[in-house]
């Protein structure tokens, strides 16, 4: 755990649809999309627990915004583990990104 790591605090702004010992997933601040992240801090997670993280993230996924695609490039904060389910044929959920647009 990293205390200057916005993703370890874990703050609870968006709505949580779900947490673990291994991750948690909440709407993303800025792009408005489900996002998984690893409660350990480091890029690289072992593969259990990725695949627990995937498969979770895209239980949510699925509820949230139908047909999607997992983006795990870690812009923002690239040395936390974390990934974003978008739209398919999309960027920004219901709400998100500039303007609070359509997501495209």
């Amino acid at each position: 755990m990293d205390p200057d790591c916005p993703l370890c605090e874990a703050a609870r702004i968006t709505a949580w649809h779900h947490e673990d010992d291994i991750c948690w997933i909440a709407d993303c601040e800025i792009c408005a999309t489900p996002m998984v992240v690893w409660r350990g801090h480091g890029t690289e997670p072992p593969a259990a627990e990725r695949h627990h993280m995937m498969t979770n993230l895209a239980r949510v996924a699925d509820g949230a915004l139908g047909a999607h695609w997992v983006d795990s490039n870690m812009r923002k904060i690239p040395d936390h583990f974390h990934a974003h389910a978008r739209p398919e044929g999309g960027f920004f959920g219901p709400g998100g990104g500039p303007g609070g647009g359509s997501g495209r």
